[in-house]
């Protein structure tokens, strides 16, 4: 059998409320399971980016929120049906009605930085992404929080401790307004080994495609 060959790291900027990256987590598994048929391994890794950075630290109520940002109720729930449906072609079950707050996300991406060094990062993504959209989770909540982390294998303690405190704060922050400085404005963005390639949920095909290519010229600039 031909021994998988490396062709590095993919870095995903993305915020845990936006469900376009929800829907592009499941279409980059997809790509990866592309990219091991044709031996190829990768390592990923999540990177925070805040749809909302001025959203106070104990969110909003969603209804009213949403009703300011997009105008009226009936143009929400139109915008909330449209992402249900899109979410429902790659296997996810969104329940947006049992969303009641929309919270500040700067700790769920304490969170996920927490998990990284713990090789739990996908697994903690994975729950934050359930429980917000399909579970209608309070994810700025730090129980709540913790709760998550046990599910995917941290200690929930360690993680209430963690989030009492102002570990990985600035790191978080810093690494939003990287992004920015980037030029990314929206998410979810994929980047091969330090360089952006596309944003948005593009099919896994297209997506194993464009990481291939990358990886390609990559190699090429390097000989």
């Amino acid at each position: 059998m031909d021994q998988a060959q490396p062709i590095g790291r993919i870095d995903v900027i993305s915020d845990v409320i936006c469900p376009w990256c929800y829907i592009g987590k499941r279409q980059l598994e997809r790509a990866l399971d592309l990219l091991a048929a044709h031996h190829c391994s990768v390592a990923v890794a999540w990177h925070p980016f805040q749809l909302n950075p001025d959203m106070p630290a104990e969110g909003a109520e969603r209804t009213s929120y949403r009703i300011a940002k997009f105008g009226s109720l009936e143009r929400s729930r139109q915008l909330d049906q449209r992402i249900t449906e899109t979410a429902a072609t790659v296997g996810l079950e969104f329940h947006l009605d049992r969303i009641k707050r929309t919270p500040n996300t700067v700790n769920a991406h304490r969170l996920i930085r927490f998990a990284g060094p713990r090789g739990l990062q996908d697994a903690v993504v994975e729950e934050l992404f359930e429980s917000y959209f399909c579970k209608g989770a309070d994810i700025g909540d730090s129980t709540v929080l913790a709760g998550i982390a046990a599910e995917a294998g941290l200690d929930r303690d360690e993680v209430l401790a963690m989030l009492a405190g102002d570990e990985g704060r600035r790191e978080v922050l810093a690494g939003d307004q990287m992004a920015r400085n980037a030029g990314i404005q929206g998410v979810p963005s994929f980047a091969l080994q330090g360089h952006v390639l596309f944003s948005g949920a593009v099919p896994a095909e297209e997506m194993a495609q464009t990481f291939r290519r990358a990886w390609e010229i990559l190699k090429d600039r390097a000989a």
